[in-house]
């Protein structure tokens, strides 16, 4: 019985009936409401079954499947060096990222890893740096979006553009580069690279002062975000959540740092954590915070990479990025995992071979994304159902990594 049939009937029924006027007897029913699988701020092809009461989230059942990527079954039909372009296809939004994690496991694999040249190296962070501010900037911006600011968004579009004509002089492509391969890179940085890039860097720093006073210091932003969608410490670890949203919660955990992979471990960078300053820690205000005080990281990184390109390790006509690149990529029998830092947290990857083929007997992703999505239940249980919008578009999702 609906709450509009209860006080109807109760209207009509005798007055000394016990508990007719007992308004703790009201309740209404459960309703069930799909969001997406094309819902904006989904983020891609996620359906979200959310049961509700009334405003309030009683549940939230999120279901994957849509996309149907398929990587690694791919992966275990293709020679080594021909996953690269599937790998770019995952995390769409940061394919340099995922490439650099893919590559550096076969490069241990293979035992050429400390053979790589340091201008190789320093090469691929520069990029996965550029790669990780495009990646940071639509989520900030299609957050802000979200949850209904249009300017951040059309901003951060604005001075993502600039990476993303940057990467495409560099590999010939806007999105899906196959730019970093086994053993070096499909090709050294074009003429005038290294100085586009320290002309980006001083374009960009005024910008994030103003992405600071435009979305983080902005009164209704952080009406909006605070206190909402609180991750505990202990459920994000028991969850697996890795990236903004572990560091949200208050974890100072870096793959960067921890594993020290690459020439990172050369680099002065700090790892942002979340502050509680608008409450509690954790909360949607926290990861977003997180994820804009990392871009200033990588323009730091950045700035380092391009004074190393153009100081200690600087271009010259014998150096060729394809050098170690092997003709024949064939592992030892092995089972093996590699894991990297992406934007949007640990992702990995498990190889099994056999010694005898260049396929992979069996290739396993660990989609930060996946293991992020699924913490989103116990984030919104008991939340307004407007909040629930606020709280997926915290997590920052890509489909293509979670439906693989």
């Amino acid at each position: 019985m609906s709450k509009i049939q209860y006080q109807y009937n109760a209207q009509h029924l005798n007055a000394s009936e016990p508990n007719v006027y007992n308004t703790s007897n009201l309740r209404t029913e459960e309703m069930v409401i799909n969001i997406g699988p094309q819902h904006p701020s989904t983020h891609g092809v996620l359906r979200l079954e959310v049961v509700s009461d009334g405003e309030l989230v009683v549940d939230v059942v999120p279901h994957v499947g849509y996309l149907h990527r398929c990587f690694e079954k791919h992966a275990e039909a293709l020679p080594f060096n021909q996953i690269i372009p599937y790998v770019d296809r995952m995390d769409y939004v940061a394919a340099m990222n995922s490439e650099h994690a893919y590559v550096m496991g076969l490069e241990r694999m293979l035992g050429i890893e400390k053979e790589i040249p340091k201008r190789v190296e320093y090469i691929r962070v520069l990029v996965a740096e550029l790669n990780r501010l495009a990646s940071h900037f639509v989520a900030v911006g299609t957050y802000a979006l979200d949850i209904g600011a249009p300017t951040p968004f059309l901003w951060l579009m604005r001075d993502r553009e600039h990476i993303q004509r940057m990467l495409e002089w560099l590999s010939g492509t806007r999105m899906l580069y196959n730019y970093i391969w086994i053993g070096g890179l499909f090709y050294d940085l074009p003429v005038g690279f290294e100085d586009r890039c320290r002309s980006f860097v001083a374009y960009l720093k005024p910008k994030l002062v103003e992405l600071q006073q435009l979305v983080m210091d902005n009164k209704i932003f952080v009406q909006r975000t605070a206190n909402v969608g609180v991750l505990p410490l202990d459920l994000a670890i028991n969850y697996g959540c890795t990236g903004p949203m572990l560091r949200g919660s208050g974890l100072r955990y870096d793959l960067r740092r921890v594993d020290g992979y690459s020439v990172y471990p050369e680099l002065e960078f700090d790892v942002p954590i979340g502050e509680g300053k608008m409450g509690q820690v954790g909360d949607c205000w926290d990861r977003t915070y997180v994820r804009v005080q990392e871009c200033w990281e990588s323009v730091r990184i950045i700035e380092q990479c391009v004074r190393k390109l153009t100081d200690e390790h600087k271009r010259s006509l014998d150096f060729d990025p394809q050098a170690l690149v092997p003709k024949k990529i064939r592992p030892k029998a092995m089972d093996f995992y590699i894991r990297a830092e992406n934007p949007k947290g640990e992702l990995g990857f498990f190889f099994r071979t056999d010694g005898k083929s260049d396929v992979p007997v069996r290739c396993k992703a660990r989609a930060c994304s996946f293991s992020n999505l699924a913490v989103l239940p116990e984030l919104s249980r008991g939340g307004l159902l407007a909040d629930l919008i606020a709280v997926i578009g915290s997590i920052d999702v890509v489909m293509g990594e979670v439906d693989r």
